[in-house]
């Protein structure tokens, strides 16, 4: 009984660690969502290896005092800010250059000690609403995008994930698409609801004509007005808001570390 607990937990412990703010808590793979509250830590500044390692470690130490909690031999879910492959950061959005070519996986892992999977932060969210959310029981490509800082994208087929599908840096007039049409550039540029709506129309058109996917799934914080901006969009494809909110990364980082051996 014990060892089918260790391989297949109903419990993880997820991560997300962001440009500003750390996050983590407890997750009921059953149901998709956290038991008890987040716990939440400024991501340093520098947020170097180390010092997010530190952080990290923080919320571990206060998880682990929660009865629910699962232990050690249980393997922690974190979802970063980069491009990763094979636990290495090959990109550092958002966070200090010092992680490029770390190994985020092994780094992680020494100072737990305990087994921890690293997952892009954009993917670990589309594996969450794949699972639990918007996405739930589509079959096809349904692919997540999220509307932040950047452009993030999740691409999922039948269920599984591509990982690293960097969607935001497709060319748009001659710019990465994350500089015209993210929610910061909307923001930047004093674009109006309107105005907004084309650029993403633009953006999503082309993503669409690349892809033909069954669903586009829209997050980040500007999904809670998605009533000003999606409406105005005409696409072949169904397009949602994401559901899961700011808990996708959480969520969809410990549902990757249930999958690790």
């Amino acid at each position: 009984m014990s060892k089918k607990s260790k391989s297949s937990p109903s419990h993880v412990i997820g991560i997300d660690i962001g440009g500003t703010g750390t996050k983590g808590g407890i997750v009921d793979l059953a149901k998709g969502k956290l038991v008890g509250e987040r716990v939440r830590f400024d991501t340093p500044s520098p947020a170097t290896p180390e010092k997010v390692a530190d952080t990290v470690e923080q919320i571990i130490a206060e998880l682990s005092g929660r009865p629910e909690c699962p232990g050690p031999e249980v393997p922690v879910g974190a979802a970063f800010p980069a491009i990763i492959q094979h636990g290495v950061a090959r990109s550092a959005a958002n966070i200090d250059k010092s992680w490029i070519d770390t190994d985020v996986d092994a780094l992680f892992t020494e100072r737990l000690a305990r087994l921890v999977q690293v997952i892009n932060d954009a993917d670990a969210a589309g594996l969450a609403e794949a699972r639990y959310g918007a996405g739930q029981d589509v079959d096809g490509t349904v692919l997540v995008i999220t509307l932040g800082t950047g452009i993030g994208s999740a691409f999922i087929h039948d269920g599984r994930l591509i990982p690293n599908a960097e969607l935001g840096h497709l060319e748009l007039d001659g710019h990465d698409a994350e500089t015209q049409a993210s929610a910061v550039a909307r923001e930047r540029l004093g674009l109006s609801w309107s105005e907004y709506s084309t650029r993403l129309q633009r953006y999503l058109s082309h993503v669409e004509f690349l892809f033909s996917p069954e669903l586009f799934v829209v997050g980040g914080g500007i999904s809670k007005r998605s009533e000003e901006f999606l409406p105005a969009l005409t696409l072949r494809t169904r397009i949602v808001p994401a559901q899961l909110k700011n808990h996708a990364g959480i969520v969809g980082a410990a549902l990757q570390a249930s999958r690790s051996k």
